[in-house]
């Protein structure tokens, strides 16, 4: 079914179908959609149920189907309006009736650059709130003082900006500022997904910037706040204390890196620099190892996904000795270490070389250096030795070939 037809059935139906959300935005943006959401008004849903008997409905406090349209499978929601009425994203009493008109729909989302519509059939564009201009004018809007009934739009509002380069109206950081004591009790999971999200972009400090902006950076990630004022050695870090060092780094691994796990890590690799005395500053001896502990209380209460703390964990850990080490047994242990699925050399080299400017040259070498040493393994063990013996023995001739081949490149 063309989307034509699906919007011609609605109209025989007596009602109209709209596409709506991020593909009106990006149609704007002169960008491809990733995907297409669509807003039914003036139907009953027992009938466009049964005129679309294949849709397969889903959605608990009101009814979204996934409908088959030109080939993909689209959201087709039905015009709604929200009330506040508890506190939380669940306090809302939500109205959706064939009177709800597409205006009335649009007035509940959160920004304006996302409360447009065009109607299939006749290609009129609904923008009662100017958010065709907001687009070409790379602005954050929200839509109507209801922007603070649900509290995550704040981070969304954030995300948004960091996503497309678009600037927050200072009305809008107004607004987000208010969202802050509802936002610390809001579940985890919905702070982590846009968390995720903004992870994911070009510039991933946009997001957290504009979440300090908003007074909300504390509240969400109070290690990250931590960092500010943290000053470090003017020599390795001109950039300025430790937080400016750390949105430097997210943002040179996002360059390199599309995975939003090694961007987290990358985030957080310097958090223990929060907890640096003030008589140690501009110094933080052993801050690998407090940021561990830090992460720990992070863990706690986000709940990471544990690739997500595994991953963080080892770079903490490990990203002031990667440059440091010289004894052959140790430089083996981490690039055993780092070739396991769930660390990855390149995910941990990225990390490294925006942190320090360059990589030492075994991690330089990492790849055929690993290639080397992994054929020394417990096929080729004496037959007398059992137990931690063998691992002793492959550690020992590794490191002995690592020394013949590649001291030279590390010297």
């Amino acid at each position: 079914m063309t989307e034509q037809d699906f919007a011609k059935k609605v109209n025989e139906l007596g009602g109209r179908a709209y596409l709506v959300g991020g593909a009106v935005r990006d149609k704007f943006r002169g960008v491809k959609a990733h995907d297409r959401d669509y807003c039914v008004t003036g139907l009953e849903e027992k009938i466009f149920a049964k005129t679309f008997p294949n849709a397969r409905k889903f959605g608990k406090s009101f009814p979204v189907y996934s409908v088959d349209i030109d080939k993909d499978f689209c959201e087709v929601a039905f015009a709604r309006t929200e009330h506040k009425v508890d506190i939380g994203y669940r306090g809302f009493e939500i109205l959706f009736a064939p009177t709800v008109t597409i205006e009335q729909d649009l007035f509940r989302r959160d920004t304006t650059i996302n409360a447009m519509a065009v109607d299939i059939l006749s290609g009129e564009l609904v923008d009662p709130f100017g958010g065709r201009e907001d687009v070409i004018n790379k602005k954050i809007r929200a839509v109507s003082e209801h922007f603070i009934d649900d509290s995550v739009r704040a981070l969304r509002a954030a995300r948004q900006s960091a996503q497309f380069d678009f600037e927050i109206c200072p009305e809008t950081i107004e607004a987000m500022k208010k969202c802050g004591a509802e936002l610390a009790h809001e579940p985890s999971e919905r702070i982590f997904n846009e968390t995720e999200t903004a992870l994911r972009t070009d510039k991933p400090s946009i997001f957290f910037r504009n979440l300090d902006r908003a007074d909300l950076l504390k509240i969400i990630f109070p290690e990250i706040t931590q960092l500010r004022g943290k000053i470090q050695p003017i020599v390795y870090h001109p950039e300025g204390d430790a937080y400016e060092h750390t949105m430097q780094i997210v943002d040179e691994v996002a360059k390199v890196n599309d995975n939003p796990v090694v961007r987290f890590a990358a985030l957080v690799h310097d958090i223990g620099k929060g907890t640096t005395p003030p008589e140690m500053l501009p110094h933080h001896y052993r801050h690998e190892f407090r940021g561990l502990d830090v992460l720990e209380k992070m863990n706690e209460r986000m709940r990471l996904p544990s690739d997500w703390k595994k991953m963080a964990a080892f770079v903490i850990r490990e990203h002031m000795r990667a440059s440091r080490l010289k004894k052959p047994e140790k430089i083996v242990k981490l690039l055993i270490a780092i070739n396991n699925p769930k660390i990855g050399v390149k995910n941990f080299c990225d990390i490294i070389r925006a942190d320090n400017h360059g990589l030492p040259p075994y991690l330089e070498h990492a790849q055929e250096i690993i290639a080397e040493l992994l054929k020394i393994n417990g096929s080729i063990v004496p037959q007398d030795l059992t137990g931690a013996d063998i691992g002793k023995w492959i550690l020992e001739k590794r490191a002995q070939l690592f020394t013949e081949i590649y001291r030279k490149e590390i010297d």
